[in-house]
């Protein structure tokens, strides 16, 4: 399994089953994650076996976010039709998008911060499969959609849902706390995830699994969704679109929230106020 990833002192990482290497001692000229998306992109990454130093197993590590300098972020809402029953929402016609500032963002472990409960008392916590985008471009068919996606990874993505009930209009500001975007610890590139559709979302909560879907249970696949905000907007290298989640958990302050993303990996963050 080929991996991006970034250390929690800054060094961009390129792992796979054997362990993980510096990006640099495969190739000089990489000195960020972020100069390797177009290569993830393009299936061109060099391989870790090539690398002047010795792999340092995973546990060995401690990781951030894999990306330093995010792109746009972007939401998509009741992605699955199990979730708009949940919610007593009408299933949307189209992908019911939404962006988040980058200071949402956060690395493996979180923590998770509340906001204070005169702001909002009621939280939820929600695992979904993000992809990254590897390539500038706009208005791309969806059979060409693999040729600009860098690789997936799990995220953790938080709802202040008592604001949102209060307007709907309200969506941005339930969305933007800081830490309300969970990353997970590291891009598995797209030729090492294989079918998609096949793939697991678990929302798991205190080691209980509040809701699980799999993705061809997606209103919008991943492809269908950067088919669509391509016609929309230009995508650039580093933007993350996260495809949607199968159901949301209230957390609590002691929580532990865990996304689980079949073949593509997992991420924990523990909940504070």
């Amino acid at each position: 399994m080929t991996q991006l990833a970034r250390t929690v002192d800054g060094q961009p990482m390129l792992g796979d089953d054997n362990g993980f290497v510096p990006l640099a001692s495969v190739d000089a000229s990489l000195t960020t994650i972020e100069e390797a998306l177009p290569l993830a992109a393009a299936n061109e990454l060099p391989s870790p076996t090539d690398a002047s130093a010795n792999p340092v197993p995973p546990d060995h590590l401690s990781f951030a976010m894999p990306l330093e300098r995010l792109g746009k972020l972007w939401g998509i809402g009741l992605n699955y039709a199990d979730h708009a029953s949940d919610l007593n929402e009408d299933r949307p016609t189209e992908p019911a998008s939404f962006m988040k500032p980058s200071t949402t963002a956060t690395g493996p472990g979180g923590p998770i911060r509340l906001p204070s409960r005169d702001i909002s008392d009621r939280v939820t916590a929600e695992a979904e499969l993000a992809l990254v985008i590897g390539r500038t471009c706009s208005d791309v068919d969806e059979s060409d959609v693999d040729d600009v996606i860098a690789g997936y990874l799990p995220v953790i993505d938080m709802t202040a849902e008592d604001i949102l009930e209060r307007n709907p209009r309200f969506l941005t500001r339930a969305k933007s706390f800081d830490s309300f975007l969970v990353f997970g610890p590291s891009l598995v590139t797209t030729d090492e995830v294989g079918s998609l559709d096949v793939l697991s979302v678990k929302t798991v909560v205190n080691g209980k699994v509040a809701a699980e879907n799999r993705v061809r249970n997606m209103m919008a696949s991943p492809r269908k969704l950067v088919a669509f905000h391509s016609r929309i907007m230009t995508l650039e290298p580093g933007d993350v679109i996260s495809t949607g989640t199968p159901g949301a958990k209230q957390i609590i302050p002691g929580d532990t929230v865990r996304a689980e993303v079949e073949s593509v990996g997992n991420v924990s963050a523990d909940v504070v106020r």
